[in-house]
């Protein structure tokens, strides 16, 4: 399976390359008989509620900027692991798109630290943008006083989605708030008949697993763990880990991607589902971009079990890659993305919220209203699934832990691989 996988990534690749080496930085004629260099947009949003946010903000590149032509690389799959990987052959490879999307953390530092990439400081100091983004999220993409991304939303990781109806039917009040809770109403569930909880593909359970760290340790507890010296073999990792076991022991069968396991909730056959906020436009979309389904009906919300007051970010960004094609028009794009305009034609349809603190409140409804109170207010601690506290080869160590230990549930072996996989994560 794995190289049937590598050989499909090979034949991607090799596609990918031939097609930058004929798109990015080229001229074509425009309707009016003059120039247009295109700009290669690399991102990996492909499904519904993402294509169109960023078709929005296209619209407002090309109202703004008539001399270029958006050139849309999107990669599809889930979470950008896909995408991730074609990005890291195009930039070894010398053939850098003109701006790529990436997770806003410790996922760039591999390319920072190899020289991929330019600082944006200057676009920051131009565009006034510390006074527009939070402070605290500057501090968290900044390495050593340089910044190089661009933030074009939040979303939230730690959102527990459950059916009303299923819980009812178990005769579960609400969501639960506690870790412990929250075990409960799963043996409830499964006593019930419907499936406790749903999950998708592997790197959904990763993405499970930080919010059981987070809900199990508190938040200063789960942030330190991406310090310098974090202790990982200590007993209240173990009890967190352990935590994970029982959690996992409720689980339905493994559903191909996130989308069939959050469907699973909406339909009825599972109580409890842990993702992103993403989510929310799945479910609440109409049927031919979503679900159509009715919020707190149909579908519920919460703060993952034992994460209430802190808000677990990450945020989709966009580079500007050294070398690339057409330096310019990426700068452009990097402004839309970075403008009040571009942010509030893509977030909510994106079904994410603004990076900016300036916004239109009044465009963000139901779910993400919510969203917006939780991230003014809450404490932050960042994603391990999408690149915020660990780098590539870290994320990866640990995918990989997650993965032996959905087969073999050895919670001391788990521990062991995490505590290596810190240990030689290079950051």
């Amino acid at each position: 399976m794995r190289r049937r996988w590598m050989a499909a990534v090979a034949v991607s690749v090799a596609g990918l390359l031939t097609l930058s080496a004929c798109g990015g930085g080229d001229k074509q004629e425009s309707g009016g008989g003059q120039a247009a260099r295109k700009v290669e947009v690399f991102s990996w949003w492909t499904g519904p509620g993402e294509a169109d946010g960023l078709k929005a903000m296209r619209e407002i590149f090309a109202k703004q900027n008539p001399n270029f032509e958006f050139f849309d690389a999107a990669v599809a799959g889930g979470s950008g692991d896909q995408a991730r990987a074609l990005l890291s052959s195009k930039l070894q490879a010398n053939q850098p798109p003109d701006t790529f999307q990436g997770h806003a953390g410790a996922e760039l530092q591999g390319y920072i630290k190899s020289g991929k990439l330019e600082s944006l400081n200057f676009l920051y100091d131009e565009l006034k943008l510390k006074e527009v983004f939070p402070q605290q999220l500057i501090d968290q993409i900044s390495v050593q006083g340089q910044v190089y991304s661009v933030p074009v939303n939040i979303h939230r990781s730690n959102v527990l989605w459950f059916n009303p109806s299923v819980l009812k039917k178990a005769g579960i009040d609400g969501a639960p708030k506690t870790v412990e809770e929250f075990i409960t109403d799963l043996d409830k569930v499964k006593k019930s008949g419907k499936i406790p909880l749903s999950i998708g593909s592997q790197w959904t359970l990763v993405h499970l697993l930080e919010s059981v760290l987070l809900g199990s340790l508190g938040t200063d507890a789960y942030n330190a763990l991406w310090t310098a010296n974090a202790d990982w073999s200590n007993a209240n990792v173990t009890k967190a880990l352990e935590n994970f076991k029982t959690i996992l022991s409720y689980a339905g069968s493994p559903q191909d991607d996130w989308q069939p396991a959050a469907k699973q909730v909406a339909d009825g056959e599972a109580a409890f589902n842990i993702m992103g906020d993403w989510a929310y436009g799945y479910f609440h979309n109409p049927p031919e971009g979503g679900l159509g389904k009715e919020s707190h009906k149909d579908f519920d919300w919460a703060a993952s079990p034992g994460t209430d007051g802190t808000f677990m970010w990450l945020s989709d960004s966009f580079t500007l890659p050294k070398g690339a094609p057409n330096r310019d028009g990426a700068i452009a794009w990097l402004k839309v993305a970075a403008s009040k305009e571009g942010q509030d034609a893509f977030n909510p349809l994106k079904g994410s919220i603004p990076a900016r603190k300036d916004a239109d409140q009044s465009l963000y409804k139901d779910y993400l209203s919510w969203d917006l109170e939780q991230w003014a207010s809450d404490k932050l601690a960042g994603s391990i699934q999408h690149g915020v506290v660990a780098n590539d080869q870290w994320r990866q160590a640990i995918t990989d832990a997650v993965g032996l230990f959905q087969q073999d549930n050895d919670v001391a072996k788990f521990q062991q691989a995490l505590v290596a996989a810190a240990k030689n994560s290079g950051q």
